[in-house]
């Protein structure tokens, strides 16, 4: 039986990944840049997303749970991995086992990783990290001098060693990043006090590292930037020398004409304002395309931009081209690199009221990955 050919496929450019990452480091100069391919690479492919970043000059990479540590290291990725969110009781053997660094959030974290240690008789690698404000995980302010103590008398006991201090910022403007870099300086100070010298300390995440120069220190975490999506919704990747890695695309499966007045999808929420031709595309929600896009977002048809006529259903979307001689495979691209005149990841995440890190991350099983580059 022959291959099919995918209805639905998600280009991913690896050589964009790389000189993203070789832009980024040019651009923000720290000693460290931890690639960050949790979630799968932000719907990328975690595996060789991870391997282009590298080339590109990544020392580290950051992912959020033990089980996407371990799916890089079962692919022979030796490369340090910091995993930091963490279930209620967590494995952290299989973290010693897999030689991958734990972000540690709680007192509790903290003894678990000294336990697992002791009995795997080796020293673990812990990241400390402080709730600076954002409220979720990190040791809360009040509890940080009795972690930092502890955390000291474990690397005396020779249980594990902490290799960093982080926190993450709240994103909200820049006077309340700069309060959270100002409680990050009074946790390293506690720190430094307790006897602790982390070599790896890191606060940005992309949106910092870009812009908030005092939020770099040695180490900054680059995720989405990396990808070629902004991490900024009213500034467009390509002000920072990126290029967008993603290219979702599909073709036209079935063309008829409507005269005016004619409803389109559910609910008719659009009508033909005169006859018109629509293009019928095999995507829809269960492929991450968003739902509330519906009659906001364009698809590109040929290079030309054409809107979505009606709401986004499960399996399909319609385009209403007008004149245009559209015609059954032609190719649609949903979003890409702006610079070829198509929609971007950011485009749909303004029609749809979101972000541009959900419209890449949420795409579905059905949609074929396909990598170029190198």
């Amino acid at each position: 039986m022959s291959e099919l050919t995918p209805l639905r496929e998600a280009v991913i450019d690896l050589d964009a990944i790389r000189g993203n990452v070789e832009t980024l480091r040019r651009t923000i100069g720290t000693e460290h840049l931890i690639a960050v391919v949790k979630a799968n690479g932000y719907g990328h492919g975690a595996v060789p997303v991870a391997r282009a970043a590298l080339t590109g000059g990544a020392d580290r990479l950051g992912v959020a749970d033990l089980a996407e540590a371990l799916e890089l290291r079962d692919a022979g990725i030796t490369a340090p991995v910091l995993a930091w969110l963490h279930d209620s009781d967590p494995d952290f053997d299989a973290a010693l086992a897999a030689d991958v660094e734990v972000g540690v959030s709680t007192l509790a974290q903290l003894d678990a990783l000294a336990a697992a240690a002791e009995r795997a008789g080796r020293i673990a690698v812990a990241h400390l990290k402080l709730d600076t404000g954002l409220s979720r995980n990190g040791v809360a302010p009040d509890a940080w001098p009795q972690a930092v103590r502890a955390a000291r008398a474990a690397e005396e006991a020779g249980l594990h060693r902490v290799a960093g201090v982080f926190s993450h910022l709240s994103g909200t403007d820049a006077e309340s990043d700069v309060a959270q870099a100002d409680a990050f300086d009074r946790g390293l100070a506690q720190a430094a006090r307790a006897g602790l010298d982390p070599e790896f300390v890191h606060l940005a995440a992309s949106g910092a590292a870009l812009t908030l120069p005092r939020a770099r220190y040695n180490t900054v975490r680059i995720g989405i930037a990396m990808y070629g999506v902004s991490p900024f919704p009213d500034r467009d990747p390509s002000e920072f020398g990126l290029r967008p890695a993603m290219t979702l695309r599909s073709r036209v499966v079935a063309v008829r004409r409507i005269p005016q007045g004619q409803g389109v999808s559910y609910g008719h929420t659009y009508r033909a304002p005169r006859d018109t031709t629509l293009a019928l595309v095999p995507v829809g929600y269960a492929d991450g395309v968003p739902r509330q896009a519906s009659g906001r977002a364009e698809v590109s048809i040929g290079g030309k931009r054409h809107p979505i006529a009606g709401r986004v259903a499960m399996d399909q979307i319609v385009s209403a081209v007008g004149d245009e001689p559209v015609q059954v495979g032609d190719d649609v691209v949903l979003f890409g690199d702006p610079a070829t005149g198509a929609p971007s990841a950011e485009d749909w995440a303004r029609a749809a009221d979101t972000i541009g890190y959900e419209i890449v991350t949420r795409l579905g099983r059905r949609v074929t990955r396909r990598y170029v580059g190198a």
